[in-house]
């Protein structure tokens, strides 16, 4: 197994025991990989490692480590991964379609996807000797950083927003023991200041423009595509925020297409909150501008107005013929009640995909008969004030508690409605 890892805009190339998160010139850092091993040989060296791989203690995310990180160290592992493939026959009715599957990466260890990319971004940073390090978040970025950071017994700076982060998720950075920055700003601003901050005193920055976080990432489609028989689906469906997603989503189809492992990629299509869609925007100027913008959305995972990753986005959804909507809160609300209500749940910003695909479906983009796994990014509870004030509401999918006397009367009285 070779790597290189490489500028995406001046072309330097870095060793892969670099500590750096981004090139001196600005742009993003990415890294190619060369197995030994391809096509159906490498397909089996996966296949044999699902349930008994003790080299990695369960992790779903090192049995693909032939593409994730090379050379040999301590890997910071939970363990991650193995989250499941759902079918919902009420969800498939809901979107539309007669082949859905649901893959729940809220299933994770701090209930996040953001734990595939973590595990790999840290043990690289213990492998390069960081001796602290840094993100900038909506939530859940940080929650999974202080774990794998206490893991690896780092000291962690976490830097969010002031006033619109989750009381659930903010409450997982405080109990890892992360040093917690409340910034007067939105997620823009906390990922400047990270980035300035993380330079000047070389702590590890660990957001997703950093290349291993991309890599770690890559195998939530590895894993899809694995518990199918790696048999693609037509559609891969998935929330759109800072872009770190897209483009490891897209980097993995390009990668088992490369190696010969698929041999026909599935579609991606990317889904923004209406209120936080700049990569939306551009989608339909096609690429031609790139949009910011000041976000705001329920779906606090993804209220992101300039995606640090928007060029490997955009190449994401084009070597896919993919395609990239947006959706209104209220829209992202009613799937998130669907799901709940299915007994999956998720976090609004997961239900963004649900909604998506939803749309998608309405418009004819994606046909009844094609099939669809819709990503789920985040757990129920990440945002349980979200879900008590819709349900307190009125409306489409609220479930409100109902307040009776203590007799069986009043409880037969509720069952005969």
């Amino acid at each position: 197994m070779s790597q290189r890892v490489s500028c995406d805009s001046c072309g330097r190339t870095f060793p892969v025991a670099s500590p750096l998160a981004q090139c001196p010139c600005g742009g993003l850092l990415g890294v190619t990989q060369t197995p030994a091993e391809t096509g159906a040989a490498l397909r089996r060296r996966f296949d044999a490692r699902v349930g008994a791989d003790p080299a990695v203690q369960g992790s779903g995310v090192w049995r693909y480590r032939e593409l994730l990180l090379s050379g040999r160290g301590p890997i910071v592992a939970h363990p991650e991964g193995n989250t499941r493939l759902y079918r919902r026959d009420a969800l498939a009715r809901y979107v539309g379609v007669a082949d859905l599957q649901i893959k729940h990466e809220g299933e994770n260890p701090t209930g996040s996807f953001k734990d595939r990319g973590m595990t790999v971004a840290v043990t690289h940073a213990v492998r390069t000797g960081a001796t602290a390090v840094a993100c900038a978040s909506t939530g859940n970025t940080s929650a999974s950083m202080a774990a794998y950071a206490a893991n690896a017994a780092l000291p962690a700076l976490v830097f969010v927003p002031a006033g619109k982060v989750s009381a659930g998720k903010l409450a997982q950075a405080l109990a890892y023991n992360a040093r917690t920055l409340l910034v007067r700003g939105d997620f823009d601003a906390c990922l400047r200041l990270v980035r300035e901050a993380s330079s000047a005193l070389g702590i590890a920055l660990l957001n997703s423009i950093n290349p291993w976080r991309v890599e770690g990432q890559k195998t939530i489609v590895w894993e899809l595509l694995q518990q199918r028989g790696w048999d693609p689906p037509d559609w891969i469906v998935v929330p759109a925020g800072n872009l770190g997603n897209t483009s490891a989503f897209g980097k993995a189809l390009r990668e088992l297409k490369e190696l010969g492992v698929l041999r026909r990629l599935p579609r991606l299509a990317a889904i923004q909150a209406a209120g936080a869609s700049p990569f939306f925007k551009s989608y339909r100027t096609g690429f031609k501008r790139r949009f910011t913008m000041n976000a705001e959305t329920v779906a606090t995972a993804i209220r992101i107005g300039d995606p640090a990753s928007y060029d490997r986005g955009v190449r994401a959804i084009r070597d896919t013929r993919g395609v990239v909507a947006a959706v209104g809160d209220r829209a992202i609300l009613e799937a998130k009640a669907a799901v709940d209500a299915a007994g999956i749940g998720c976090e609004p910003a997961s239900a963004a995909s649900i909604a998506g695909l939803r749309q998608l479906v309405a418009r004819g983009v994606v046909k009844p008969g094609q099939s669809v796994v819709a990503v789920l990014t985040g757990h129920v509870l990440k945002d349980s004030q979200t879900v008590m004030d819709w349900h307190l509401g009125k409306g489409r999918g609220r479930n409100r508690p109902v307040e009776i006397e203590a007799r069986v009367s009043a409880v037969e009285k509720l069952l005969r409605r």
